[in-house]
């Protein structure tokens, strides 16, 4: 079994683009890593991290969604890098929605796709090559409101309780394997949207990037390591 390292060489991000990812972009930089940064939209990437080292690091538009997507991806970032260390799966999304009486299919499809569904596509990509080095670490963003339910917002957060079971299952399948699955889960991150969605609230009450950042960092180190399936709560 290869020992790990106190810090992956190698990260893929997915959402890199967004607030969140941005800033565990910046976290793995300051620590040397080589990152892959996948977003949906290649544009968005670029404007994200203007002036990056694409000699060391990749920008790769894909849709996290798809499993044809995350495969092709997949292929080219191993074609470079050889091996993936830690992939840390911030892609994902929130809406609020109907009561459950009058809940549209599609709104509960765009939430499953995007928070439960991602995960198994990326993990699909991914963690075949972890397996092969029997090492590894995958880390998901989940959910403070994952654990209970709450009004007009229950596609999201029974998408995100699902994410929260397919990491705890998961951590269990590959922990033979020498791979841990874990999440981090905060309640209200302190975002450019969520301040302008949220005017009235105080931001103070809220996960700065940053420290989300820094937990991430964490859960893909060897100070981790005894970690299996484990969701953090940040508050």
């Amino acid at each position: 079994m290869t020992e790990p390292a106190s810090t992956p060489a190698h990260v893929v991000l997915t959402g890199a683009a967004g607030a969140l990812g941005r800033a565990v972009a910046q976290q793995f930089l300051d620590l040397g890593a080589r990152i892959a940064l996948l977003d949906h939209h290649a544009d968005k990437l670029a404007e994200a991290f203007p002036g990056l080292d694409n000699s060391a690091h990749l920008l790769m538009a894909c849709d996290v969604t798809s499993a044809q997507s995350m495969g092709e991806t997949a292929a080219k970032v191993l074609a470079s890098f050889q091996h993936v260390d830690a992939v840390v799966h911030v892609a994902g999304g929130f809406e609020m929605g109907a009561p459950v009486h009058a809940l549209e299919r599609a709104s509960w499809d765009r939430m499953m796709n995007l928070n439960a569904w991602s995960f198994v596509a990326v993990s699909q990509a991914f963690v075949p090559a972890m397996i092969e080095r029997k090492s590894g670490c995958v880390v998901a963003v989940s959910a403070g409101s994952a654990s209970r339910g709450l009004a007009a917002m229950s596609a999201y957060v029974a998408s995100k309780s699902a994410l929260q079971r397919l990491v705890e299952a998961s951590a269990a399948e590959l922990k033979p394997h020498g791979i841990r699955v874990n999440s981090i889960a905060p309640t209200i991150l302190d975002t450019p949207a969520n301040r302008q969605a949220m005017p009235d609230a105080n931001p103070a009450d809220w996960v700065s990037t940053a420290v989300a950042a820094q937990t991430v960092a964490y859960l893909a180190s060897a100070g981790a390591e005894a970690l299996h399936g484990q969701h953090l709560l940040l508050d």
